[in-house]
């Protein structure tokens, strides 16, 4: 059995917090770089350049790719083999705080959704754990900015509404969402499990990298007439027009029941972040 201090993923959490942050994931810069490559409108090419250009000074001053620098996701990949000496919760809460504190980052979260009042240091984190073997912890930490965020949908279809179903409620909620959630997007899809699985299925489905496809080589042609789909609806970068709405579309599915087909929609902005470290 390895023991592992609390303390040591305090730690992580914080390095991982200002990271994530300031440095966006190489499979995103070149998906960036290949859309520009790609685009052949010229309004829809520049803003592509600026974007590339923003990254790249904050990746260079180690300063926020964005000024919302979004709720704290945790997810933690806990081996069966691993002992947390501490609290694990309160562990992930200290290195968000010790993290927004330490990087100057933006504290965005409210202690109650309706009261409104500023907890002051970004926690509580949204915190996901999963059981594996072995004996290492694996710690993504996945800011979520809710420019985004506000633009994702889920819905409870029938069996009977099928693919085509499916094709039409991802592509409708980002139609709905327009240049809202900052495109170029990166849309998570969950299929499956129950309503709450399927946003969660939705939500770590953009934690994939780009240029990585779903195992399934159904779901992966699905992944591609989605995207394809999307990028004709003409939202474009920012938008304002152009073939580039969507950066990728990442599936992640599960098991469901014979009465349902549960699909959500998670939508990220082309600062779509994350960092991982493993203990």
């Amino acid at each position: 059995m390895k023991e592992l201090s609390a303390a040591r993923i305090t730690d992580a959490v914080r390095r991982l917090c200002i990271e994530a942050n300031c440095h966006l994931p190489r499979d995103m810069r070149t998906r960036i770089r290949e859309s520009m490559e790609e685009e052949d409108w010229p309004q829809a090419r520049e803003i592509l350049e600026r974007i590339r250009s923003n990254y790249e000074i904050a990746d260079r001053e180690n300063q926020p790719i964005c000024q919302d620098t979004g709720m704290a996701c945790v997810f933690l990949k806990i081996g069966q083999e691993v002992h947390i000496d501490g609290d694990l919760t309160e562990a992930v809460n200290e290195g968000v705080r010790r993290g927004y504190g330490d990087g100057f980052l933006r504290k965005s979260v409210v202690r109650d959704p309706l009261d409104r009042v500023n907890t002051g240091d970004n926690t509580p984190a949204i915190l996901y754990t999963e059981l594996v073997p072995g004996d290492r912890v694996e710690i993504t930490v996945a800011p979520k900015g809710f420019g985004s965020e506000n633009m994702s949908g889920i819905k409870m279809l029938r069996p009977s509404d099928g693919l085509r179903g499916v094709k039409d409620f991802v592509v409708q909620v980002v139609k709905d969402a327009g240049p809202n959630p900052c495109p170029p997007v990166v849309v998570g899809v969950g299929i499956g499990g129950t309503f709450d699985k399927a946003a969660y299925l939705a939500k770590k489905a953009l934690l994939r990298p780009v240029d990585v496809r779903n195992d399934s080589p159904f779901y992966s042609q699905l992944e591609r007439d989605l995207l394809e789909e999307i990028n004709a609806l003409g939202i474009g970068p920012q938008g304002l027009g152009g073939r580039t709405t969507a950066l990728a579309v990442n599936i992640e599915t599960f098991p469901t029941h014979i009465a349902g087909l549960p699909v959500a929609v998670n939508i990220n902005c082309h600062v779509t972040r994350h960092q991982t470290e493993v203990l």
